[in-house]
Protein backbone atom coordinates (compact mmCIF):
# COMPACT_ATOMS: atom_id res chain seq x y z
CA UNK A 1 0.00 0.00 0.00
CA UNK A 2 1.27 3.42 -0.53
CA UNK A 3 0.44 6.93 -1.10
CA UNK A 4 1.59 10.02 -2.60
CA UNK A 5 0.03 13.19 -2.51
CA UNK A 6 -0.41 16.90 -1.42
CA UNK A 7 -2.00 17.28 2.56
CA UNK A 8 -5.41 18.04 3.28
CA UNK A 9 -5.28 18.54 6.96
CA UNK A 10 -7.94 18.56 9.64
CA UNK A 11 -7.40 18.95 13.27
CA UNK A 12 -9.92 17.19 15.62
CA UNK A 13 -10.62 17.38 18.83
CA UNK A 14 -10.30 13.65 20.53
CA UNK A 15 -12.62 11.37 19.83
CA UNK A 16 -15.00 13.29 17.18
CA UNK A 17 -14.61 13.08 14.00
CA UNK A 18 -16.99 15.87 13.03
CA UNK A 19 -13.95 17.51 11.24
CA UNK A 20 -13.34 14.68 9.20
CA UNK A 21 -16.42 14.28 7.35
CA UNK A 22 -16.42 17.41 6.61
CA UNK A 23 -12.60 17.44 4.74
CA UNK A 24 -14.38 14.00 2.87
CA UNK A 25 -16.85 16.54 1.74
CA UNK A 26 -14.51 18.72 0.36
CA UNK A 27 -11.19 17.81 -0.72
CA UNK A 28 -9.99 17.40 -3.82
CA UNK A 29 -8.89 14.14 -5.79
CA UNK A 30 -5.48 13.24 -4.80
CA UNK A 31 -5.72 14.96 -1.76
CA UNK A 32 -4.33 12.54 1.30
CA UNK A 33 -6.65 13.25 3.96
CA UNK A 34 -4.09 14.11 7.03
CA UNK A 35 -5.85 14.02 10.25
CA UNK A 36 -4.49 15.53 13.52
CA UNK A 37 -6.70 13.31 16.40
CA UNK A 38 -3.84 13.68 19.08
CA UNK A 39 -2.53 10.30 19.27
CA UNK A 40 -6.15 9.54 20.68
CA UNK A 41 -6.79 5.62 20.98
CA UNK A 42 -9.99 5.78 23.33
CA UNK A 43 -12.44 5.25 19.73
CA UNK A 44 -11.90 4.84 16.08
CA UNK A 45 -12.25 7.99 13.99
CA UNK A 46 -13.19 6.21 10.80
CA UNK A 47 -13.72 2.61 9.44
CA UNK A 48 -14.89 1.38 6.59
CA UNK A 49 -17.47 3.72 5.45
CA UNK A 50 -15.51 6.75 5.45
CA UNK A 51 -12.66 5.09 3.55
CA UNK A 52 -14.71 3.69 0.78
CA UNK A 53 -16.30 7.25 0.73
CA UNK A 54 -13.01 8.34 0.15
CA UNK A 55 -12.03 5.78 -2.47
CA UNK A 56 -15.07 7.43 -4.50
CA UNK A 57 -13.96 10.44 -4.06
CA UNK A 58 -10.64 9.54 -5.50
CA UNK A 59 -8.66 10.90 -2.63
CA UNK A 60 -5.12 10.02 -2.30
CA UNK A 61 -5.44 8.04 1.63
CA UNK A 62 -5.62 9.03 5.01
CA UNK A 63 -2.59 9.41 7.44
CA UNK A 64 -4.43 10.04 10.85
CA UNK A 65 -2.77 10.43 14.35
CA UNK A 66 -5.56 8.58 16.35
CA UNK A 67 -7.34 5.00 15.73
CA UNK A 68 -9.02 3.19 13.29
CA UNK A 69 -11.74 0.03 13.19
CA UNK A 70 -12.67 -2.17 10.74
CA UNK A 71 -9.14 -3.01 10.39
CA UNK A 72 -9.70 -6.46 8.78
CA UNK A 73 -11.44 -4.80 5.92
CA UNK A 74 -9.22 -1.89 5.78
CA UNK A 75 -6.46 -4.24 5.77
CA UNK A 76 -7.32 -6.19 2.47
CA UNK A 77 -8.32 -3.10 0.86
CA UNK A 78 -6.77 -0.80 -1.99
CA UNK A 79 -7.50 2.47 -0.25
CA UNK A 80 -4.21 3.78 1.07
CA UNK A 81 -4.59 4.03 4.73
CA UNK A 82 -2.02 5.09 8.00
CA UNK A 83 -3.74 5.07 11.44
CA UNK A 84 -1.87 5.10 14.97
CA UNK A 85 -4.14 2.34 16.11
CA UNK A 86 -7.08 0.56 16.30
CA UNK A 87 -9.92 0.37 18.89
CA UNK A 88 -13.81 -0.66 18.00
CA UNK A 89 -15.31 1.89 19.77
CA UNK A 90 -16.85 4.60 17.39
CA UNK A 91 -16.45 8.56 17.92
CA UNK A 92 -19.07 11.43 18.30
CA UNK A 93 -19.91 14.47 15.53
CA UNK A 94 -20.24 17.40 17.46
CA UNK A 95 -17.31 18.96 18.17
CA UNK A 96 -15.30 21.75 16.07
CA UNK A 97 -12.25 21.24 14.91
CA UNK A 98 -10.05 23.22 11.84
CA UNK A 99 -9.36 22.22 8.13
CA UNK A 100 -6.20 23.71 5.86
CA UNK A 101 -4.09 24.42 8.69
CA UNK A 102 -0.57 23.65 9.88
CA UNK A 103 -1.20 20.02 11.97
CA UNK A 104 1.25 18.14 14.05
CA UNK A 105 0.54 14.18 13.20
CA UNK A 106 3.08 11.61 15.14
CA UNK A 107 4.96 14.34 16.45
CA UNK A 108 5.60 15.74 12.42
CA UNK A 109 4.65 18.95 11.46
CA UNK A 110 2.47 18.91 8.05
CA UNK A 111 1.22 21.84 6.76
CA UNK A 112 -1.91 22.50 3.82
CA UNK A 113 0.13 21.28 0.76
CA UNK A 114 3.11 19.09 1.44
CA UNK A 115 3.93 16.30 0.06
CA UNK A 116 2.74 13.03 1.71
CA UNK A 117 4.56 9.61 0.47
CA UNK A 118 4.41 6.52 2.47
CA UNK A 119 4.70 2.77 2.22
CA UNK A 120 4.47 0.01 4.30
CA UNK A 121 7.84 0.91 6.28
CA UNK A 122 5.70 4.90 6.92
CA UNK A 123 5.08 7.99 6.03
CA UNK A 124 6.69 10.88 5.28
CA UNK A 125 6.25 15.04 4.85
CA UNK A 126 7.87 16.74 2.55
CA UNK A 127 7.69 20.80 3.31
CA UNK A 128 6.30 22.07 -0.24
CA UNK A 129 9.30 24.71 -0.55
CA UNK A 130 11.93 21.47 -0.65
CA UNK A 131 10.29 19.15 -2.73
CA UNK A 132 12.27 19.77 -5.43
CA UNK A 133 15.44 19.42 -3.15
CA UNK A 134 14.24 16.23 -1.91
CA UNK A 135 13.40 14.29 -4.94
CA UNK A 136 16.61 15.23 -6.70
CA UNK A 137 18.01 13.50 -3.68
CA UNK A 138 16.04 10.77 -3.50
CA UNK A 139 16.87 10.16 -7.36
CA UNK A 140 20.55 10.41 -6.41
CA UNK A 141 19.94 8.03 -4.20
CA UNK A 142 18.34 5.41 -5.61
CA UNK A 143 21.42 6.00 -8.53
CA UNK A 144 23.42 5.06 -5.99
CA UNK A 145 21.36 1.88 -4.37
CA UNK A 146 21.49 0.38 -8.07
CA UNK A 147 24.98 1.24 -8.63
CA UNK A 148 25.63 -1.04 -5.36
CA UNK A 149 23.43 -3.82 -6.37
CA UNK A 150 25.15 -4.08 -9.62
CA UNK A 151 28.41 -4.01 -7.52
CA UNK A 152 27.46 -6.78 -5.76
CA UNK A 153 26.34 -8.88 -8.57
CA UNK A 154 29.98 -8.96 -9.92
CA UNK A 155 31.32 -9.83 -6.88
CA UNK A 156 32.40 -6.62 -4.93
CA UNK A 157 31.04 -7.91 -1.70
CA UNK A 158 32.80 -5.73 0.84
CA UNK A 159 31.29 -1.97 0.49
CA UNK A 160 33.44 0.54 -1.13
CA UNK A 161 33.58 2.48 1.80
CA UNK A 162 33.70 0.08 4.77
CA UNK A 163 37.32 0.40 5.32
CA UNK A 164 37.46 4.09 5.30
CA UNK A 165 34.67 4.14 8.01
CA UNK A 166 36.63 1.38 9.99
CA UNK A 167 39.60 3.48 10.11
CA UNK A 168 37.64 6.24 11.57
CA UNK A 169 36.43 4.81 14.14
CA UNK A 170 39.83 3.88 15.25
CA UNK A 171 39.56 0.06 13.70
CA UNK A 172 41.68 -1.93 11.56
CA UNK A 173 40.58 -2.15 7.60
CA UNK A 174 39.11 -5.51 6.79
CA UNK A 175 41.85 -8.10 5.32
CA UNK A 176 40.82 -7.59 1.26
CA UNK A 177 40.44 -11.46 0.94
CA UNK A 178 36.81 -10.64 -0.28
CA UNK A 179 36.62 -7.77 -2.77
Amino acid sequence: MTVCGPAFTVEVRPGDNLMFHVALAIAKPGDVVVVDGKADATCALFGDLMATQAAAAKLGGFVVDAASRDTASLATGSFPIFAAGTNPCGPTKGLAGRLSIPVSVGGVSVAPGDLVVGDVDGVVVIPTADIEDVLAAAQKKVEAEAQRVREIEEGLLVSPWLNDALRQAGLPPLESGRS
